[in-house]
């Protein structure tokens, strides 16, 4: 079925509301979802051509960006080598496979990464596009363009304009020709409505108790103790990379740290990730209120948020407010809306019933 098919079902069984700039997104992912159908394209197990023309769409926290990309991979063909990944879980895995080849050819391994992934990938779909690190951003054009060359069509989810990414950065001057291929070999849609779908996602649950205190505290435990179903509880350590990460209370697959254990340590994605894919919930307890001064934790954590997010991992939090009133910095403003949105979303009834717990 097609996107539009599937939209269109979105609005009339779903209860979804028309949204102008989400009609535009549907409209440019139905073109490039023809294209990549037609046999003169090449695709579909047949010799492929140059990727046809990709689809970024940007906007505000909870605009629908990644419904579009679900359903624009729901309407591809099983037969097409298709992925849907968070962009920042693709890029550790870029870093991985150049580090393990760093004796290679410098020159060669750019390309030799794209044929890689070529051979497993027609269609690459990121979620949550966004760059800060000047790594990234120094491989990006090159990587790009050797995909589009070889023929993978790539869709992207983004908060931010094109022109904006990499705002800052180190070196950003060799970072513009990567923007100025981005405008010239994909879509641009701006979702641009005022709503944010999230906060309108239904019914909350209990699994997000603040302020901070005897009476959170008693609750999460009470929780802990339903969901175990009183089951023993023991310590265990994840091992990534050489880091270990203590566990300090875990059973039947759900994992419960502290604030200071998770968001105050040097952990990053990658260990976040090992957490998603070892337990189906995680209990995440004592949030502060934060400011300037705590912006790495505030990072950490969002980085956290987004992971178990993506890994529709069961969350339960106890915080000191609510969720937009956490952080009150000035750095990450504007990123930490996303996390806020999700916050708010993975207490709602929808978001349970997809959890892995």
């Amino acid at each position: 079925m097609s996107p539009q098919k599937l939209y269109q079902q979105k609005i009339e069984f779903e209860g979804y509301v028309p949204d102008a700039g989400q009609e535009r997104a549907v409209v440019a992912l139905e073109r490039l979802s023809k294209d990549l159908k037609d046999p003169e394209k090449g695709f579909l197990g047949l010799k492929k051509k140059q990727a046809p023309k990709g689809v970024y769409m940007y906007g505000g926290v909870g605009r629908g960006k990644s419904m579009l990309m679900d359903l624009f991979f729901q309407s591809l063909p099983n037969e097409m080598k298709k992925r849907r990944v968070h962009f920042h879980a693709f890029m550790i895995e870029t870093h991985d496979w150049l580090h393990k080849r760093r004796g290679d050819m410098v020159d060669t391994l750019l390309p030799d990464y794209a044929k890689y992934v070529t051979k497993q990938t027609d269609v690459l779909c990121f979620d949550e596009f966004y760059v800060t690190d000047v790594a990234d951003a120094m491989i990006l054009g090159r990587l790009f363009t050797a995909l589009i060359e070889k023929g993978v069509a790539i869709v992207c989810t983004s908060n931010w304009n094109p022109d904006r990414l990499y705002e800052g950065g180190l070196q950003r001057d060799r970072f513009l020709p990567f923007i100025e291929l981005l405008k010239e070999r994909m879509d641009i849609v701006h979702l641009d409505s005022d709503t944010d779908y999230r906060t309108l996602s239904g019914e909350k649950t209990d699994v997000y108790f603040m302020p901070l205190g005897k009476m959170a505290d008693s609750k999460a435990n009470n929780l802990f103790a339903g969901l175990t179903d009183c089951a023993d509880v023991t310590s265990e350590t994840l091992t990534v990379k050489g880091r270990d990460i203590v566990v300090p209370k875990t059973a039947g697959g759900i994992a419960r740290f502290t604030f200071a254990q998770l968001c105050e340590q040097p952990h990053g994605a990658e260990d976040y990730l090992a957490i998603a894919d070892r337990y189906h919930t995680v209990f995440l307890e004592g949030v502060p209120k934060m400011g300037y001064d705590r912006r790495n934790e505030v990072k950490r954590l969002m980085n956290l948020i987004d992971i178990l997010y993506d890994n529709n991992i069961r969350l339960v939090m106890t915080a000191d407010a609510v969720p937009d009133k956490l952080y009150y910095g000035g750095d990450h403003a504007f990123e930490f809306q996303r996390t806020v949105s999700r916050l708010v979303e993975m207490q709602s009834l929808q978001y349970l019933e997809k959890t892995k717990g």
